[in-house]
């Protein structure tokens, strides 16, 4: 188990956080614990030397045993952390403090953070003490300076904290204020902090001047003082800690009991592992652990957990309405994403309708050739033709165009229309196509037209890469033929874009790499950057209006069709897209994921590996055993969820190149210790 520890930061600078986080440190050792401190920046720092660590030392001078105090980011010009790092060339990596914690952690200590400034202190060019605070998961200490003026800046503070649902110990007040006649004043806000905010004060103390002045035996008893009324932050801290274990256990007994997990037993369910928080590509666990996410929680999170830009743009529209129907309504954030997504898409694409996840806008694809074919005349065509190999949802029409032998729903085959399978093609994407099978694949499709034109509505598929059928890359010269054939049958093609979208392979859609255009698109996941379920069915003008004809309507209507909390991600989501760099993000995750996986290719259990652009896959020769290998990775920090005889990753955007290290190196662990 990690041990516990505080991170004490204060309402400013000069709040008196060094004054308690050193008597919080005093209580702690005179207590019997194995305690560290780290103050993470440090600014106004001559010659290397921090005051702040001579004021810990002066604080336990008299206490013997080894103690830690570390200062990890010293800066010698006093101001903004941020600005003190871009004066000296430097940036400051939360990630590199929030390791050093947790290295601590693991070797027994209980560590006392303090931090620099108030929460809204800037560390970089995107996160602040606030960001630090969430992700080293500890519980808050925090100091006040009790004057006139305090509660406002307690009561921001404190409700910033409430509303991230970070832990908060209790506050703590210090110093005193004089009167024009030089007498000491101290306000009395304690029982009105209190009542405000639930969160009561804990200790209020004399100021202690001149701290690093000496160390004298009346120093020492000021110091012992504050310990003891400090003693009431450490009970309570494991009070704290012995609620939470209470409560994951229960959590956990509850959902073991009551929840059904996707693809999961509800008699013997697989172990599930309770997440509290999350920031950019790592997952933070109930028991203080970190997990690399190798999934981009099922390849939608794209530009990493818990966005400034895409939390403030939720945060806003929450201010307005959350949703809306969409019958006979529109609303700004729907006009604003269809424009942006218009722009994006292939220049055919001139209708948008929204859906509100992956499965119900492929339903609603394949309802749209229905209808056209009908408002043509060709009533008869009536059915679809699709790829083996192929995966496009969970719902039941969806389901009749997966993969009827090797794929997900087998079970449910005497209920589902009947639709018309092509072979899935075998010619690899970066394989050679001008060769005597594909040739023969080309006849296979040719026929298969010839014989079922007169009943096919459309051929729908996934382009260039089957996703949850069998993450199959295969080469874009095979889409381009069935355009073509599309195009001489009468047959509208739908390109399921909802994995493959946004730039995931490289493209900003899959249909790119074959230079072709789709009748009728699917575009999910990705779209709202994981915030919000949301998808979308883009059509030409020619399919709009072919339904539309004679005064005709298209016969699908979600409740949650653009909803304005789900657009505002999107949108947001959209900007960071265009904004970002995010074709060479995928281009550095593409050359990581073949070093990184390469090994794998000389076990004899593994049948293939395969890359491109930010998806990587270690094909095994046998079935995976998911529980074990789950349980193998979450031990070795990464969260990857393997299935069937796969054993892939397809990871944030944002993902950092120590972070891809340790995915494929667990990846490579795994099929070198057959944990399968």
């Amino acid at each position: 188990m990690i041990h516990q520890g505080c991170f004490v930061t204060g309402t400013d600078t000069d709040a008196g956080k060094t004054v308690f986080a050193s008597a919080l440190y005093r209580a702690s050792l005179l207590s019997g614990r194995k305690t560290a401190v780290i103050k993470p920046v440090q600014t106004g720092v001559e010659d290397g030397i921090a005051p702040d660590v001579q004021s810990y030392q002066n604080a336990v001078c008299d206490i013997t045993g080894k103690k830690t105090i570390l200062a990890l980011e010293c800066f010698r010009v006093p101001c903004s952390p941020h600005f003190a790092a871009q004066l000296e060339s430097r940036t400051i990596d939360i990630q590199k403090i929030v390791h050093q914690i947790r290295e601590l952690q693991e070797q027994g200590y209980c560590v006392i953070v303090e931090g620099a400034g108030g929460l809204w202190v800037p560390l970089n060019g995107t996160d602040t003490i606030l960001d630090l605070i969430r992700e080293t998961a500890l519980p808050v200490l925090l100091v006040f300076d009790n004057r006139v003026g305090c509660i406002n800046q307690v009561m921001l503070s404190l409700r910033e904290l409430q509303r991230q649902n970070i832990p908060i110990v209790g506050c703590v007040s210090n110093s005193v204020q004089k009167d024009s006649t030089g007498e000491e004043i101290r306000c009395n806000n304690i029982e009105t902090i209190l009542r405000l905010s639930g969160v009561p004060v804990l200790a209020d103390i004399p100021f202690l001047a001149n701290l690093n002045s000496d160390n004298s035996a009346a120093r020492i008893d000021v110091w012992n003082a504050a310990a003891d009324k400090l003693q009431s932050v450490w009970d309570k801290i494991d009070s704290m800690q012995s609620h939470r274990d209470e409560d994951i256990a229960e959590l956990l007994r509850f959902d073991r009991e009551h929840l059904w997990h996707p693809y999961t037993s509800a008699v013997e369910p697989q172990p599930v592992v309770p997440i509290t928080s999350a920031k950019n590509c790592t997952l933070y666990t109930a028991d203080g652990s970190e997990l690399i996410d190798g999934m981009a929680s099922w390849w939608c999170v794209i530009h990493g957990y818990n966005h400034p830009a895409l939390n403030e743009a939720v945060r806003q529209q929450l201010d307005k309405t959350a949703h809306v129907m969409f019958g006979g309504i529109t609303h700004r954030g729907a006009v604003e994403l269809a424009r942006k997504i218009l722009a994006l898409a292939p220049k055919n694409m001139d209708r948008v309708f929204f859906a509100d996840s992956g499965s119900v806008s492929v339903e609603a694809a394949m309802k749209m050739p229905l209808q056209y074919q009908q408002a043509q005349g060709q009533a008869a065509k009536f059915r679809l033709m699709t790829l083996r190999g192929g995966y496009h949802g969970d719902t039941l029409g969806a389901m009749s165009v997966c993969d009827p032998v090797n794929g997900m729903h087998t079970l449910f085959q005497g209920v589902l229309p009947k639709q018309i399978f092509a072979e899935k093609p075998k010619i690899p994407f970066h394989g050679h196509f001008c060769s005597d099978t594909a040739q023969a694949e080309i006849e296979q499709l040719e026929h298969l037209f010839r014989k079922y034109a007169s009943e096919t509505a459309a051929f729908i598929l996934e382009p260039v890469v089957q996703g949850a059928g069998g993450m199959w890359f295969y080469h874009p010269e095979y889409l381009k033929h069935i355009r073509r054939l599309c195009n001489e049958y009468d047959i509208l093609l739908i390109a399921d874009e909802i994995a493959t979208g946004f730039g995931r392979t490289g493209k900003m859609f899959a249909v790119e790499w074959a230079e072709i255009q789709p009748d009728i698109m699917c575009i999910g996941k990705a779209l709202s950057g994981g915030y919000m379920t949301l998808a979308a069915v883009l059509t030409s003008r020619k399919v709009a209006e072919g339904i539309s004809a004679d005064g005709g309507v298209f016969m699908h209507g979600p409740t949650f069709t653009a909803n304005p909390l789900a657009c505002a991600a999107a949108n947001a989501s959209l900007d960071l897209l265009e904004s970002a760099r995010w074709k060479n993000d995928i281009a550095r995750i593409e050359n990581r994921l073949k070093t990184g996986l390469e090994p794998c290719r000389n076990n004899a259990n593994a049948a293939d590996v395969r890359i491109l652009g930010g998806i990587g896959v270690v094909e095994m020769r046998q079935p995976v055993n998911t529980r074990r290998l789950q349980e193998f990775f979450v031990a070795q920090g990464v969260w990857i969820r393997p299935f069937g005889r796969l054993i892939y990753l397809m990871p944030p955007y944002c993902v950092t190149d120590g972070q891809l290290a340790q995915l494929t190196g667990a990846v490579c662990a795994a099929v070198e210790k057959n944990c399968f």
